[in-house]
């Protein structure tokens, strides 16, 4: 990156341990910054540059007790998350509950006890990893894509609320990723769901796109990029193919949008 980075280049990036998280911090640390890489089971790096950092965002305690450990931040980027498949109707609730545990409230979890650090700052930035699933509900991933519809309101909300203190917040939505999201994610549709036969082969359709999909670093380069920006955008796809997509959803009847992503996914 040739431009300044209007930002402290100090980093926190949630879901360090694998994933698009890992490659973000791996990047960053690359790029010259200083990275907090926090995770549940932080591994151990010979990178100065990467300090790790046990956290579990579903915890307030732990998320607190990781903030101590920071005296000063620019940029906090959030990639913790996983996915569950079911049916909207048979899922259980103990299941849907704990997606919105890590997906959406750690979020909040991880900005209440870290932006008090970004408003020290003349310019901070937040970067939160939604998904085109935010954009468009899909098939037996309905309590995944809600936790991602969650995650659209509330950082609007939040770019809205703390810009006056100089914190910049932006959306990045990948599509279809390859990484070990695909293999974590759990299966919870009941095996006497009548929906149950139509979810396997969903399922196995959005596995089959995920792993053939675009690698980790794609996004963590989406994320580089817009900690060189002051002003970044709401919300950026990742991808030529999401972008349009994210542009067709916008201008389609809603019931249109519904039409082709059925047929994507369930004929």
């Amino acid at each position: 990156m040739k431009d300044k980075c209007p930002y402290l280049k100090t980093v926190l990036v949630t879901g360090a341990s694998s994933g698009i998280g890992k490659e973000t911090a791996d990047l960053f640390a690359k790029r010259g910054f200083k990275v907090y890489a926090a995770s549940r089971h932080p591994a151990k790096t010979d990178n100065p540059s990467i300090i790790p950092l046990e956290m579990d965002v579903t915890d307030p305690e732990s998320v607190k007790k990781a903030s101590k450990q920071i005296d000063e931040l620019g940029i906090i980027i959030h990639c913790a998350g996983f996915g569950i498949s079911g049916s909207a109707e048979m899922t259980p609730l103990d299941r849907a509950k704990a997606q919105m545990e890590t997906n959406y409230f750690g979020v909040l979890n991880v900005n209440s006890a870290f932006m008090p650090l970004l408003r020290k700052n003349k310019r901070s930035l937040v970067l939160i990893t939604s998904s085109v699933a935010g954009l468009v509900a899909i098939p037996y991933q309905s309590h995944y894509s809600s936790s991602k519809y969650a995650l659209e309101a509330y950082c609007q909300a939040l770019r809205i609320e703390s810009s006056g203190f100089g914190v910049r917040a932006c959306l990045v939505e990948p599509g279809d990723t390859k990484t070990g999201f695909t293999k974590a994610r759990s299966s919870d549709e009941p095996k006497d769901s009548p929906y149950y036969k139509q979810c396997v082969a969903a399922v196995e359709h959005m596995a089959h796109d995920e792993q053939n999909g675009k690698p980790a670093d794609s996004v963590a380069k989406v994320f580089l990029k817009l900690a060189y920006r002051k002003n970044p955008p709401v919300r950026v796809a990742v991808g030529m193919v999401y972008k349009l997509l994210a542009f067709l959803v916008k201008i389609l009847p809603a019931r249109t949008a519904n039409w082709i992503v059925k047929l994507i996914y369930v004929g």
